[in-house]
Order: C-alpha cells, then structure tokens, then sequence
C-alpha cells in the first residue's frame, strides 16, 4: 500500500534567517498533504492519509481489514479525520469510526474506476457541500451508537468519487457539518 501521510510542511527550511518563532508559526500554519492527483490543506486538529492498496498484496497487521479481490483495479482513497487516524482501518473507515467521540469527523473520499463516468449515480460535478439533513444513524456502513453517516457519489476532474462522512454526534449535525465542510473546501482533485 503506498500511503501519504499528513505532517507539517516545514516552509522555515527555505529561509534558514527566519526567527525559531517565526519558522515556528510557518511550520504550523502550512499542513499540505499531496499524492495521487488528490491534495489537502490541513487544518489544526485534523490529520489525514492519501493512499491507493496494492492489488493482491498479503494482510497484513497495518491492513487487517482486507486486501481487495482478484482482479480488482485499485485507485486513490482519502482519509480526513478530526482525530487520531488509527493505522489499521478500511477504505470505509472501519477501525476509525469505532474511536470516534462525539466531536469527532471521518471523511473518505474514495475514487473510482473510469468505467463509472458518465454513469447517473456519478453525474453530480464537482466535490458536494453536506448538509446536516443527509446525516442520519442509517447512513453508516454499520450503525454505531450516536454517530450518522451519509454518502455522495460526483465526478471531479473527470474522476468519478464518493464521499462517505461520519459525525461522532447526530445531535451535533449543524456544527460538525460546517467543520466537515472547512476541510472539504481545502481539498483539490487533478486531473488523472
């Protein structure tokens, strides 16, 4: 699996005359995280992993969660969270979610294969917006308790995605919609 993970980007190293306090405010206002045509602007508190699972390859104790089947194409998958990403998770978040308290925020933008442009459930252009009204507890791959979850399938960049949200609390939806929302507008998508 090659996997890209969120850290600072240290621009203070390009300006070596910059004050430790001011290498210091750059260091932390600058979190880009780029691989596979997708990237993201990170805010504080919000971690991400950019990664694309080698097809066939053995699970593995950072992989438990499968390994795809024989055939299957692979492609990019982004993972943003407000909290601490566990190393061992599924494409869907499955080892994520489980952790998750009632602040919390799990994104998954997952991309899919080109056979799906064109196709009406990925027609909607461009990365959508939420809105707390498409939250809802039956929206999880697996109810968990409090939590609600919603899909959206959309082509971007001529790259067909779906988006898979969780909040931690339902009854949080206004607030933890429009910090999901923050962290989507910071998300870029390049052509393939």
């Amino acid at each position: 699996m090659s996997e890209h993970r969120g850290h600072e980007v240290p621009r203070s190293e390009a300006n070596p005359a910059m004050s430790a306090r001011a290498k210091s405010q750059v260091e932390m206002s600058v979190r880009r995280l780029a691989g596979h045509g997708l990237s993201v602007g990170l805010l504080p508190q919000w971690e991400a992993r950019i990664y694309r699972r080698t097809v066939g390859e053995q699970v593995r104790p950072a992989q438990p969660y499968g390994t795809g089947w024989p055939g299957e194409q692979s492609h990019p998958i982004l993972h943003l969270a407000n909290f601490p990403l566990p190393a061992a998770r599924g494409d869907y978040g499955t080892g994520a979610v489980e952790r998750m308290g009632p602040q919390h925020i799990f994104l998954a933008l997952l991309e899919f294969g080109p056979d799906c442009l064109g196709t009406a459930l990925y027609a909607p252009a461009g990365l959508p917006r939420l809105t707390p009204g498409q939250f809802n507890p039956n929206g999880m791959q697996r109810r968990v308790a409090g939590q609600a979850g919603c899909q959206s399938f959309f082509t971007e960049a001529n790259r067909p995605f779906c988006l898979y949200a969780v909040i931690g609390s339902h009854r949080q939806a206004v607030p933890l919609t429009k910090q999901a929302n923050e962290i989507l507008q910071r998300i870029e998508v390049n052509r393939a």
